[in-house]
């Protein structure tokens, strides 16, 4: 992956089946259940004619062509996913939710967090020092809540969206001190030093290759290009009644919703993919982001980067359907 700044090589077989409880092994942590809310804080013989055929599916890399995180923070993050299964979805208070609507929301720096972060109107500015290890910024509360905004609820669309800014990178001398940040979307919990895309129930696309990650610990597919300093890009997520509804099938939790993911680059749509398009279980699937669990936005760093953030449409430069 882009995951990081360390080279290694991947360990042997597929990543772990996150949502499988029944594994040994599988426990919840001192404390906390299943059920536990998440923690808020306050804030291809003739060649046919294949003009009509849909194009191929994106095929995976096996480890970034840029830099990859070490083994010891994979193997790190793929035990806190075996030790802590996704928080149930929670059902807002009047007032949490109102914060939402309000796009009242801000990220969370992690312990792993480097550098500064403060708030200018709309937008959040920050930075992390040279050499800073991978991290994840995630907003206080989630932009999507399963119980309230899924359209097996209202019966409407929902779409969340936010922008990011690559502001500056400050690298070091060498390859292995590459700096660079991901925009994506991540199910709680999730390891705090590890990059949106890389965890189950998570999708990310990084700065320094462009690839997109989603639920994959390897190396990502090619999605778009390498984001430029002074770029600002953004992700989002379209959540819509599939085609044909069928009230029983909702009521057992086997269909799902018809989930949309877009991505923007300074304004303008710069590409997207239907998520279940090309669902690799080997690579993870897509546990965790088909709308039946709250959904918080994540901003990956590694290196030292000067980035802002924007949650509020006020400040985007992309407009997406309310």
């Amino acid at each position: 992956m882009a995951n990081n700044n360390k080279a290694y090589a991947p360990p042997p077989g597929p990543p772990p089946a996150y949502n499988d409880a029944s594994r040994p092994g599988h426990q919840s942590a001192p404390g906390i259940t299943d059920s536990d809310p998440p923690p808020y804080h306050n804030w291809q013989e003739a060649v046919p004619d294949t003009t009509t055929f849909p194009p191929p599916p994106v095929t995976g890399n096996y480890v970034s062509t840029t830099g990859n995180a070490s083994s010891n923070d994979a193997d790190r993050a793929h035990e806190f996913c075996d030790r802590f299964p996704l928080y149930h979805p929670t059902r807002p208070s009047a007032v949490v939710y109102s914060s939402v609507q309000r796009y009242d929301i801000g990220p969370v720096p992690p312990s792993e967090f480097r550098g500064g972060i403060s708030r200018h109107g709309d937008r959040w500015g920050g930075y992390t020092r040279e050499r800073n290890g991978d991290c994840i910024l995630l907003t206080n509360l989630p932009l999507y809540f399963a119980s309230t905004d899924s359209p097996f609820h209202t019966e409407k669309r929902k779409t969340i969206y936010f922008e990011v800014k690559l502001v500056g990178l400050r690298a070091g001398p060498t390859s292995a001190d590459a700096s660079g940040l991901s925009i994506g979307f991540v199910a709680q919990p999730y390891p705090t030093w590890r990059s949106p895309g890389w965890e189950r129930a998570s999708l990310g696309i990084f700065s320094d290759d462009g690839c997109r990650f989603v639920n994959d610990s390897w190396g990502g597919k090619d999605f778009t290009g390498a984001f430029h300093t002074g770029e600002t890009v953004g992700l989002g997520m379209t959540f819509q009644l599939p085609e044909t509804f069928n009230a029983v099938e909702v009521s057992r939790g086997t269909q799902k919703l018809d989930v949309g993911v877009f991505f923007t680059r300074n304004g303008q749509r710069a590409g997207g993919w239907d998520l279940h398009e090309e669902i690799d279980e080997e690579a993870g699937g897509v546990y965790g982001l088909e709308g039946d669990y709250d959904l918080y936005a994540a901003v990956g760093l590694f290196g030292g980067v000067d980035f802002e953030v924007c949650y509020h449409p006020e400040g985007w430069l992309f407009h997406p359907e309310r």
